[in-house]
């Protein structure tokens, strides 16, 4: 379990991979991705307390916090922190799928996904690819709510 500001850049270049029902798996490079840093960022789901909803992020990382905005998208987010330290980066864009609500929307990735292990899955992980692609940074996107200093932070990292 490590600090995210270190997991979001490096998972650019890596793939995620899903096993469909039929034994086939799919692989997708990491394109876009955003960290959100725990109790004190007020981006960050986890800094209103653990609910409910945020229960995964505040345990060990490697596992998947998914949750459902404006009552019809899934975000995807790989937890990165350890026991008591609610950190996590949310997917949002991979192969040439653009946008974290259309991309659960196209891998068929729900609330079933909820609190998946990426290390025992046998549906869902993360693999190493040799890519290492020129990224940038920039700050997040849609979380006006969190501030000024919040919404500019430089988190976001995009090929």
């Amino acid at each position: 379990m490590r600090d995210v500001l270190d997991v979001a850049p490096e998972l650019i270049g890596k793939s995620l991979v899903l096993k469909g029902n039929n034994g086939t798996c799919s692989r997708f490079l990491f394109r876009e991705v955003e960290a959100y840093r725990g109790h004190d960022d007020k981006a960050c789901h986890a800094s209103r307390g653990k609910t409910a909803r945020t229960s995964v992020m505040f345990g060990n990382g490697g596992h998947l916090y998914v949750y459902l905005i404006y009552g019809m998208y899934w975000m995807l987010n790989i937890v990165t922190g350890t026991e008591g330290d609610p950190q996590a980066v949310l997917i949002r864009g991979i192969g040439d799928i653009s946008g974290p609500g259309k991309l659960t929307k196209e891998l068929g990735i729900d609330r079933s996904f909820y609190g998946e292990d990426l290390v025992t899955s046998g549906r869902i992980w993360v693999e190493e690819t040799g890519i290492k692609p020129f990224f940038r940074t920039g700050p997040r996107i849609g979380i006006d709510y969190a501030g000024d200093y919040w919404k500019s932070v430089p988190w976001r990292y995009y090929v």
